[in-house]
């Protein structure tokens, strides 16, 4: 499909690249370039089994939660599946009332404030491990507890999570089984708090004690967190991040026992790149032996991506990426040989695009709360997505917005959209979606549709349109700011609407396109289908 822009001189050098997904540039045979997914999978953990790679990665109050991605090199991922299908540990995931802020951010008045969100609550910093034939997951809610889910497939189904401690204010749960059998459990405190070791129950299901800090030193490792704990040749490691999500490096704690001392040093840190902040990951293993950290880098208003870093060992300590002369930390590589894991495999990519022609929601998408089941379908008009609308006072308290993670720094997401069954009052688009959203989409008074506009909650009325069905197009571009525009050629000829709109990085996630209706109840739109195509330079 041929997209042409009017008004946006900026696209004239970007070529539009139709693709399942978005990889990392290649740079000939054998070589990745960093980061492996420009994609905010925060908090990533991997592990090996067999010959396949597997990814977990915070989703927070999106749902369903905790994506599982698969790869079988370490540097091309596809989604596999979700470890939860709903959210189901407070009635706030369930979005049932006003949320504390308003489009604008700003605070709500005190009378219209309820405690009917979990926005940057829900699932944090993951581990993933394999044992005795299961796949574990570990996961913290800051103001539930720490919970854990098995498979025997990891796409799924998982059981249902079990509460390992219910108990607010813990975060960033890393499982351990020794060579002896026994369990254990690490975790943190909110806040980057000190780390606390406990027994654990063999199956995995309980903590046996109140557990022990064993690493607390705010002085030479502030703000540490995002613990995974490892061992190898005799020596008990710790990784974890120091310093904060934006500016800080990477740390490798060891001691002989478990319980500590731990002696520490800086194993990855920003050196002399452009790399800010290279840190929290996960560690792991090829079956040649080699060593790969997967970790994330912070990125502003998108997220927080992904890179791979090879690692090498010296005196039974990590270094990360390429070694610094006189340190004992390495620095980020941009590009690098591909990882020994026997053979090249055909590149894959996370899913993007959907036709809605299945019987279920594409592995890509998540709401921004539970969704109301009742108000969306893939079976009541086969062949489209009906979300049908509700009353809301804006986008951010609405519920049913449909969410996927931005895949590239520079794309073009296209959603065509039947609106002739829009009630009065009702409003539904496209939207670039977190803190502040803009949008572009239709709105309905009177029995008239309009094109309107919105950003940070201030809304604008465009042209009236006559016309049944429509395309509504976002651009993404690497300056951080939304271009909207529609087709009601059927994507032919494309009109720009509005100024270019700041999205933001926003309940520690990074902004993401959505398709979304409220505003009143009895309407609803049908959408064929959700478009992304990359943007390359």
């Amino acid at each position: 499909m041929t997209m042409r822009a009017t008004g946006l001189a900026i696209l004239a050098a970007l070529t539009a690249v139709p693709l399942g997904g978005f990889a990392p540039a290649a740079q000939g045979a054998g070589v990745y370039r960093n980061p492996v997914l420009f994609a905010d999978y925060s908090d990533p953990d991997v592990i090996r089994v067999d010959d396949a790679y597997y990814m977990v990665a915070s989703t927070f109050h999106f749902s369903p939660g905790l994506p599982v991605l698969k790869s079988r090199d370490l540097v091309h991922w596809t989604i596999i599946g979700h470890v939860l299908p709903k959210l189901t540990f407070a009635p706030e995931y369930d979005l049932p009332g006003p949320v504390p802020t308003n489009d604008t951010g700003a605070r709500m008045p005190r009378e219209q404030r309820a405690v009917g969100q979990r926005y940057a609550g829900g699932v944090w910093a993951p581990s993933i491990r394999h044992h005795n034939g299961l796949f574990y997951v570990y996961f913290a809610t800051p103001n539930e507890g720490i919970y854990m889910a098995t498979a025997e497939d990891p796409a799924g189904p998982w059981s249902a999570p079990v509460a390992v401690k219910a108990e607010a204010g813990l975060e960033d749960p890393c499982p351990f089984w020794d060579d002896d059998g026994q369990a254990y459990l690490m975790h943190g405190k909110v806040g980057a708090g000190p780390l606390v070791l406990h027994r654990m129950s063999g199956d995995g299901a309980r903590v046996l004690d109140e557990g022990k800090v064993i690493v607390e030193d705010p002085k030479n490792l502030p703000v540490l967190e995002g613990p995974k704990l490892y061992k190898r040749n005799g020596w008990y490691y710790i990784f974890a991040p120091i310093g904060g999500v934006e500016t800080g490096p990477q740390v490798a704690l060891r001691s002989r026992n478990i319980w500590g001392p731990y002696e520490h040093r800086v194993v990855l840190e920003k050196g002399a790149t452009a790399v800010q902040a290279p840190h929290q990951g996960g560690w792991v293993e090829t079956p040649s032996g080699q060593g790969w950290f997967l970790h994330f880098n912070s990125t502003g208003a998108f997220g927080r991506i992904v890179h791979l870093q090879p690692v090498a060992w010296r005196d039974d300590w990590p270094i990360m990426g390429e070694p610094i002369p006189g340190s004992t930390a390495g620095q980020p590589v941009m590009e690098h040989a591909m990882p020994d894991v026997g053979r090249r495999f055909p590149a894959v990519f996370p899913q993007t695009s959907d036709d809605f022609a299945g019987a279920k929601l594409g592995v890509q998408w998540e709401w921004n709360h539970n969704p109301d089941d009742a108000r969306w379908s893939l079976t009541e008009r086969p062949g489209f997505l009906r979300l049908k609308s509700a009353p809301a006072p804006n986008l951010v308290s609405a519920r049913n917005t449909l969410t996927q993670v931005q895949q590239s720094p520079a794309s073009h997401v296209v959603a065509r959209m039947d609106v002739r069954r829009m009630a009065d009052g009702q409003r539904a688009g496209l939207s670039m979606f977190g803190t502040g959203p803009s949008w572009i989409g239709v709105v309905q008074q009177g029995g008239v549709r309009h094109i309107a506009t919105s950003v940070a909650g201030a809304e604008t009325l465009g042209p009236q349109i006559s016309a049944g069905t429509l395309d509504l197009r976002l651009t993404v571009l690497p300056d951080q700011k939304a271009r909207y525009a529609y087709s009601t050629d059927g994507g032919r000829t494309f009109t720009a609407v509005g100024q270019p709109a700041p999205f933001r990085f926003s309940w520690w996630k990074g902004a993401r396109p959505a398709v979304f209706t409220y505003g009143a109840a009895g309407g609803y739109v049908d959408i064929d289908f959700v478009r992304v195509t990359k943007l390359q330079p």
